[in-house]
């Protein structure tokens, strides 16, 4: 029996692609034992887990913020004794846990990720826009290298466990017509589409009686935002703010649809199985970030030659006209969003 320690500290999106991995691989090893370490605020996102899964927080924007902090925090992971170290993050936090136990005599194994690959997708026409290896692979890569056999098994947070649709009960209950999700943000401007676009996507979903829209976001302007246009628009509920994310993940999987950016959403989504529209701006699904087991044709974008121009979208516009969003009408996300439900 080895005692894993598995390390992926950020982004939340990232966090989120190492469920169907880490899930996956402790099924098929249920004589070992894996520890999954992230940022505190992130422990939610692990419920229903395999009984061999643990999770263990640190607060990085907080107490342990200062390198003194960290280096402290990190000298306590030993005592737990773990016998390897799996980095799924290869940054200068996780190379520190990694140094640290290699001079206890621990293996560790890091993930490769493509750091050339992603430069040259990503630079300046002319370039071949390539398909770069989905990251839930990489992550799987690390958990083969050290010993671990799986197969791909994961298929949602609920598939074996009954949803707790309590905070939810205005949704679960009487179902009428089509639920639709609208997650309009993003942490970077790269991938947020403009606002007054989508509000018009808002605009011609809430004129059809057989769809209810329900508004995502985080709080303060988002919030604000997402709050006038529930008060404008018919047929829409805002639940910004309203839910802590292990309640939100039942509502997103009660929805027949979720529309967002490359975001955190779209990863939510895919653990609970719902399918996603996702719009695509300064980034890119050849990138490898796109959502577990979502289907690329339901993907929105223009063809130009200078995307991707980034891997997180946090990047300025070198064009200055941010067009792989501004070329993107209202209309084609609704024509998507009709094709698809036509087909439910």
């Amino acid at each position: 029996m080895s005692k894993v320690l598995v390390i992926r500290l950020s982004a939340i999106g990232d966090v989120a692609m190492t469920i169907p991995v880490v899930y996956s691989a402790a099924e098929a090893n249920p004589d070992d034992s894996f520890t999954m370490f992230t940022q505190t605020f992130l422990m939610p996102l692990f419920i229903n887990r395999p009984p061999n899964v643990n999770v263990m927080g640190i607060n990085t924007r907080n107490t342990e913020k200062s390198l003194f902090g960290f280096l402290r925090y990190a000298f306590i992971l030993r005592k737990y004794k773990f016998d390897m170290v799996l980095d799924l993050h290869c940054v200068i936090r996780s190379r520190i846990v990694d140094v640290i136990f290699r001079l206890s005599g621990k293996r560790i194994f890091k993930i490769d990720k493509g750091r050339r690959e992603r430069r040259l997708l990503t630079g300046r026409p002319p370039k071949e826009i390539r398909r770069l290896r989905p990251v839930t692979e990489r992550y799987a890569e690390v958990f083969h290298a050290a010993g671990f056999h799986f197969e791909e098994t994961f298929v949602s947070l609920y598939e074996k466990h009954p949803v707790d649709d309590t905070a939810i009960r205005f949704v679960a209950e009487n179902k009428e017509g089509y639920r639709v999700g609208i997650a309009p943000f993003a942490k970077h401007r790269g991938k947020v589409y403009p606002v007054e676009k989508m509000e018009k996507v808002v605009e011609i979903l809430s004129g059809r009686d057989d769809i209810t829209v329900f508004l995502f976001g985080g709080r303060d302007g988002e919030k604000a935002v997402l709050d006038r246009w529930e008060k404008e628009y018919a047929h829409t509920r805002n639940v910004a703010g309203r839910y802590t994310l292990d309640k939100e993940l039942p509502l997103i999987g009660k929805l027949d649809l979720l529309v967002c950016m490359d975001s955190a959403n779209m990863h939510f989504a895919s653990l609970v199985g719902t399918k996603v529209i996702s719009i695509w701006g300064a980034t890119h699904p050849y990138a490898g970030f796109y959502g577990y087991h979502q289907r690329e044709d339901l993907a929105v974008q223009v063809d130009l030659p200078c995307r991707p121009c980034s891997i997180y979208g946090n990047k300025p516009c070198y064009r200055g006209d941010w067009a792989c969003m501004n070329e993107i009408t209202p209309e084609r996300i609704v024509d998507k969003i009709d094709g698809y439900l036509r087909r439910l």
